[in-house]
């Protein structure tokens, strides 16, 4: 993903207003490219606003899924997180740490839907499940 230079800018270019909240997330997501929950977001910026309430990081972060500048991962049925990278891309998920990792995909446009009664695709994601090295490393041979 190519670094954005202006926060402003790029809220402007996906026809968000940008605000003090709206900056302050879009800011955050940058820093922490972690696949926060909207959760994680309250949490991480309440005590720098204190004004911030949970229902604007819910529909900020929601406006921004709209508007196409973030994207949603329903990984789990358990939580919804939230990936600045909009670019064509995996996700990876350790089943232990919980932690979602980026993973580079060839030729994921090339996946040929074999129904043709669909009309067209406007959204693909690709998940995996497993254990990262880091866990592996840190539980060897207590993973099954």
């Amino acid at each position: 993903m190519n670094k954005i230079e202006n926060i402003s800018e790029y809220l402007l270019n996906y026809q968000i207003k940008p605000s003090m909240q709206r900056l302050a997330i879009m800011e955050y997501l940058l820093a922490n490219r972690i696949h926060p929950t909207a959760e994680d977001v309250y949490h991480a910026l309440y005590p720098k606003i204190p004004t911030l309430s949970k229902t604007t990081v819910y529909n900020t972060l929601n406006l921004f899924v709209a508007q196409g500048a973030l994207r949603m991962l329903v990984i789990d049925e358990k939580n919804v997180r939230f990936d600045i990278d909009t670019s064509l891309h995996a996700h990876f998920k350790c089943q232990q740490c919980m932690r979602v990792y980026d993973l580079p995909v060839e030729n994921m446009d090339m996946v040929k839907v074999a129904d043709e009664t669909v009309g067209q695709i406007t959204e693909m994601q690709l998940y995996y499940k497993g254990y990262c090295k880091h866990c592996l490393q840190g539980q060897k041979g207590k993973i099954n």
